[in-house]
């Protein structure tokens, strides 16, 4: 039985290491967010600690069904008031680490789902915090 799509249609995230992930084959090094319809945007923050909440209002305006937060290293939650933008769209929201984020958009987008990535893309030079 193949469980698996005979073209991936969706912009694909095709690679991930420490400090980078790989956007169908070009390394990207900054913090980002992807659509599943093509759209790439640089999100302007290199750690969890420089998250803010206009970071959280940029998602609620991309007009998707799911935004799936990749919180860097380490799975980290940001405060529940920064989502409210999402939720008043009636967005969902899963957090997961950026690894786990990405393995999990290629999943969804792959499926034709209408779905973002918001990748942390933390340097190596940055410790992951609490």
């Amino acid at each position: 039985m193949k469980l698996q799509p005979d073209q991936f249609e969706a912009t694909a995230i095709t690679g991930y290491g420490p400090g980078w992930v790989a956007v169908n084959g070009e390394k990207l090094h900054t913090s980002f967010i992807l659509t599943s319809q093509g759209q790439r945007i640089t999100w302007e923050c290199d750690s969890f600690t420089h998250l803010q909440e206009h970071h959280f209002k940029q998602l609620a305006d991309l007009g998707v069904e799911l935004v799936i937060f990749g919180s860097g290293r380490q799975l980290r939650f940001v405060p529940g008031s920064w989502l409210i933008p999402l939720i008043n769209q009636k967005i969902g929201v899963e957090t997961m680490d950026t690894q786990a984020a990405c393995r999990t958009y290629n999943i969804l987008a792959g499926e034709g789902r209408n779905v973002a990535a918001a990748l942390l893309v933390e340097s190596l030079s940055t410790k992951p915090t609490d």
